[in-house]
């Protein structure tokens, strides 16, 4: 078990958990695409991997937003390898818990994927989500080209400021090059769809982002 203080602050690497060299087992299928989950991101297509709390709540918001082709859920941006969901809730992973988005550009913009993003969770609480408190929970986006470090930090900025306008804190998000997506378990993946009833604790802040559609 880690020090409580990893549930406040991301673990030093050479702190961190030594995971394992093999993958977790996970599920071999997309509950309602029936897709691969762990397909590579189709050509002409775009990937994210966007971390905005517990991620059953936040991966059905992704499935459910027309011009996304694919979802799962896992674990990025801390040093352990193949990381089990128990170890991740540790603290000391370093990692948050992801929604690996796949999007068709042609149906929906990279700028509507953010603003959805933004406009879903409290990019200004830190280390948690309303009551889920810990790593964990951080708020993050982990790009796979250029132009969408680009677009994040710039999506950032203008909702910075509105959020200012509503009283609201600075952003704490993470927006960085994504690292390894660690695939979670079975059971976590599109765990709403299965658990329709199941716990969702994601709410935005009631800000608009100013961009997208």
């Amino acid at each position: 078990m880690s020090d409580p203080v990893w549930k406040s602050e991301i673990i030093p690497a050479d702190q961190a958990l030594p995971g394992r060299t093999r993958p977790i087992a996970t599920a071999p299928a997309h509950v309602i695409t029936g897709r691969d989950i762990r397909m590579t991101c189709p050509e002409g297509m775009t990937e994210l991997h966007l971390g905005l709390g517990c991620f059953w709540g936040a991966e059905r918001i992704f499935w459910e937003t027309p011009g996304v082709w694919h979802t799962a859920v896992g674990y990025g941006g801390g040093s352990t390898p193949n990381p089990t969901y128990e170890e991740t809730c540790s603290g000391a992973t370093g990692h948050t818990e992801l929604v690996r988005v796949i999007f068709d550009p042609a149906l929906i913009t990279l700028d509507d994927v953010l603003k959805r993003f933004w406009e879903a969770h409290d990019p200004t609480q830190g280390m948690r989500q309303g009551n889920d408190r810990g790593t964990q929970y951080r708020s993050a986006i982990y790009t796979t080209a250029n132009d969408q470090l680009a677009a994040a930090r710039e999506s950032a900025n203008a909702y910075q400021q509105e959020l200012a306008k509503a009283g609201l804190g600075p952003i704490t998000t993470e927006i960085a090059p994504a690292g390894p997506f660690y695939y979670a378990e079975d059971y976590h993946q599109q765990y709403l769809a299965r658990n329709p009833s199941g716990y969702c604790g994601i709410g935005g802040t009631g800000v608009v982002c100013p961009i997208g559609t």
